[in-house]
């Protein structure tokens, strides 16, 4: 049986398989078990699959790659009845046959019937060259209809469609430039992050011990005066030198030659190009003048070119990991497991199961300390609450039977058992992951323009490095050895990583920044757009008010206390389900802050449209309308609400107790969102579907001049597109599903995190806390943001100015271009993390 026959056989039922040790290929411990080849005597423990139940050793991370993705995939019969090793790189097709069987059919794929979509990891992403090379190269396959490279998740975005392109196709094209691919999958996603930064660190201290100890031997023929240093004994510190450079050069400098090479086979000139360049025409320089034994040489530059270049790679690596530290945060609050309870309530003996299996209506036990595995509502038990994941409050949240739980929440409190509502793919963190996934699948305008100028950057120094070699070689009288320094001093000094890093870098730190604050961001263009925003339009219900009645005034009307009338009404409401009822009982237990009402009452009974009814120690009471209540207690009450409120009263046989004003309140932090907007120079306007005086007193108590009411979804469209059309900038925040196609037609939009998941769905931002104050937050870092991608941008741009002319000059030489690279990048990435900081 062929390698290709048996990966394409179906899947094997895996409960009943039975392996014949005499139909699987052995192998000697010392040989690979998915190729054969001899395993390394460097073979690392890592390299290891489990096959067929044994542990099975495998000769490279490729090899392991691979085997694992068989496995995965369930196609453990390739092992079982293959009749020959896999093929090796030597004349293999182009991407392993086993990478072949992912296909459209991939549930994990299906965006509609004609297009798929998928998140990839790829291995070995060393810059934000490597960012625009990927990119490139996938935009040229056919069918391919969107692919983006996030430089600080090291996430691949890519759609496809399904008629033209297979994700064996896209996996293919990566493989041929170099970059080994996988649909996402976190666990193994950070195995493959831990793997690169170790090897970085190993190449960056090996850089660092060449640099040293070369410097040390080079340091006597700068010191020395002419003719104190030995002809034998300068030849003796060359060859010192040349050895111990050697490691930097093959070992270190890996990661440019590897870079340069794709993108050289790609017929593209990235970054690594200038830079594999410099070091390969100063160590063959010094080579030959080694040899020759005589002549300037440059071991000292170039391993302190390697070492600073490294450095600032790794700088770049760790600050990529911090600016994309959020979605991992998120990422790793999704439990891998849940407690079953498939005998409840006889039996609450758990059984431990997948979260990725759970279903509506299953019953779950959540321990102390356990993360909510689904969106649920509790059954049993009172318990705390963390949502700092989800919402960024950092003050537990008091819950109990009846609350909804969000999956992702942490139980802090005690044991509860709960109902799932949603299954997991669906739970509340889930759909924030995914809204986060959409945000990284494109790029700000700013970000594309500076890699189109990186791009054509690289092409222009290689033209001047050629340019800068013959004009000095020229003015030499035909000696190459000036020319050669300072035409290796040009290609170093340059810096288009800076460039490339400017934008995502900032971008990404400012997201991460938002996020921990509470405000998702989910639009590429967010950031960019909201520091442009001219017009600030707010809907009114459930955005600047909390969209539900709130219990505004208690006014007493008998002898009983406030707080017990309040005690007393919400235990008569306890079990109602109408919005002013609820509002009485959630202002009972803010009061009160106790788990649950003690009062126990008999006889209770709604009367739909009238109020509630029951008795308490053989006392009739009453709450509801005024004339409900006036049958009980008698004559009507002399006291009215505010005009706009809605009276509730509650009474007793013969006497009336309290009246309770509920209303739509403003939030709290809404008239300090208005002023800060009026402050930062942008204009407000309210738009509402409430009655239009109700709008305009909301309007006059915010400050806010253009106030429209009675708007349909249509008219509040028109009102936001004729902004647009004179001219305005247009951030639009609400929370309906009616305000779902105005947030879509909105510059830039924000939909309250309390609101409609339709209304999140169509804006570019969400505000987790609920809180309208996190957009002002939003559009401060949206300034410091901008302002700091402004400062990287001309940083780079007048580094490269003055530093490739001095270098052409002959003014500066190779190891001072070496330092002067390294510290461009660096400065441009210290500089974006700053935004991590709140201000």
């Amino acid at each position: 049986m062929s390698d290709t026959t048996a990966l394409n056989s179906p899947a094997p039922d895996t409960n009943h398989l039975v392996v014949e040790p005499s139909t699987v290929v052995s192998a000697q411990s010392t040989d690979c078990y998915h190729c054969g080849l001899p395993i390394p005597s460097g073979a690392k423990p890592e390299w290891r699959v489990r096959i067929a139940g044994v542990e099975q050793a495998m000769c490279c991370p490729g090899c392991t790659a691979v085997a694992q993705t068989i496995m995965d995939l369930g196609q453990e019969s390739y092992y079982v009845h293959r009749s020959a090793y896999a093929t090796t790189a030597e004349g293999a097709q182009v991407l392993p046959p086993e990478l072949q069987l992912y296909d459209n059919a991939d549930p994990r794929f299906a965006l509609s019937e004609t297009e798929r979509e998928s998140t990839f990891t790829v291995d070995g992403i060393r810059c934000a060259a490597c960012v625009w090379l990927i990119e490139r190269r996938l935009h040229q396959l056919p069918g391919v209809q969107g692919a983006h490279l996030n430089v600080a998740t090291e996430r691949l975005y890519v759609r496809w469609h399904a008629e033209q392109c297979r994700p064996g196709d896209i996996l293919a094209a990566l493989h041929t430039i170099g970059y080994a691919a996988y649909p996402y999958d976190i666990h193994r996603h950070n195995e493959q992050q831990n793997l690169a930064s170790r090897t970085l660190g190993r190449q960056l201290f090996v850089a660092g011990l060449s640099m040293m100890q070369v410097m040390m031997y080079v340091a006597p023929a700068y010191m020395a005066k002419d003719g104190t240093l030995d002809d034998s004994m300068a030849q003796l510190m060359r060859w010192a030198s040349l050895l111990l450079t050697a490691p930097a050069v093959f070992y270190s400098a890996l990661p440019f030659w590897r870079g340069a090479w794709v993108s050289l086979r790609s017929r593209v000139l990235g970054m690594d190009v200038p830079v594999a360049l410099g070091i390969a025409a100063a160590f063959v320089a010094s080579v030959l003048n080694t040899f020759q034994g005589g002549g300037d040489v440059y071991y000292d530059s170039v391993t302190m070119f390697i070492f600073l270049l490294l450095c600032s790679r790794y700088l770049e690596l760790r600050a990529r990991r911090k600016a994309g530290a959020a979605l991992e945060r998120l990422q790793h609050g999704l439990p891998a497991s849940a407690t079953v309870l498939d005998d409840y309530p006889a039996s609450q003996n758990g059984i431990l199961v997948k979260a990725g299996t759970l279903v509506a209506g299953q019953v779950m036990m959540i321990k102390p300390g356990e993360a909510v595995a689904a969106d649920c509502v509790i059954l049993e038990g009172n318990t705390m609450l963390d949502l700092s994941l989800l919402s960024g409050e950092s003050a537990a949240v008091a819950k109990r039977v009846g609350d909804v739980l969000p999956g992702g929440a942490i139980n802090v409190g005690n044991r509860i058992i709960a109902r799932i509502t949603q299954r997991a793919q669906d739970s509340t963190l889930s759909n924030l992951i995914k809204l986060i996934d959409r945000a990284g699948r494109d790029k700000p305008h700013i970000a594309q323009w500076a890699d189109k100028v990186a791009a054509w950057f690289v092409l222009a120094l290689l033209v001047l490095a050629v340019a800068t070699f013959g004009v000095w070689y020229w003015l030499d009288g035909g000696s190459a050895e000036r020319a050669w320094s300072i035409a290796i001093a040009v290609l170093v000094v340059s810096c288009p990583c800076a460039l490339s890093l400017a934008t995502p870098t900032a971008l990404a730190a400012g997201t991460d920044n938002l996020l921990r604050q509470g405000v998702l961001v989910t639009g590429p263009q967010t950031i960019e757009t909201l520091h442009r925003t001219t017009h600030i339009v707010f809907d009114k219900t459930g955005t600047l008010t909390y969209g539900h009645p709130v219990l505004q005034q208690i006014v007493v009307l008998g002898t009983m206390q406030e707080a017990v009338c309040l005690q007393v009404a919400a235990a008569l409401d306890a079990s109602s389900a109408h919005p002013l009822a609820c509002a009485i009982v959630q202002a009972a237990r803010n009061l009160s802050n106790a788990a649950q009402l003690d009062w126990q009452l008999e006889h209770v009974q709604e009367l739909p449209g009238h109020g509630v009814e029951g008795v308490l120690d053989k006392q009739p009471y009453r709450i509801g309308s005024a004339s409900f209540v006036g049958e009980l207690s008698g004559l009507s009450p002399t006291h009215s609400v505010p005009d706009g409120m809605t009276p509730v009263y509650l009474g007793a046989g013969g006497k009336w107790l309290a009246c309770f004003a509920l209303h739509d309140g403003l939030r709290p932090e809404a008239v300090a969102t208005v002023d800060y907007f009026h402050k930062i120079g942008k204009k407000v306007a309210l738009l509402s579907g409430d009655h239009e005086a109700l709008v305009h007193k909301v309007g006059q108590q915010l400050g806010i001049a253009t106030s429209v009411g009675g708007c349909l979804p249509d008219q509040k469209l028109a009102f936001v597109k004729q902004l647009q059309e004179a001219g305005a900038v247009v951030a639009m925040v609400g929370d309906g599903i009616n305000d779902a196609a105005v947030l879509r037609a909105a510059d830039v939009s924000f939909a309250m995190g309390t609101g409609a998941a339709l209304a999140q769905a169509h804006a570019d931002a969400v505000l987790l806390n609920g809180r309208i104050d996190s957009l002002c937050n939003s559009a401060h870092v949206a300034r410091r943001t901008m302002l700091v991608i402004r400062q990287n941008l001309i940083w780079a741009s007048l580094y490269n100015a003055l530093a490739i002319p001095a270098a052409a000059l002959g003014l500066i030489n190779p190891w001072i271009s070496g330092v002067g690279m390294a510290l461009s990048s660096a400065v441009v990435v210290v500089n974006a993390l700053r935004l991590r900081k709140a201000a």
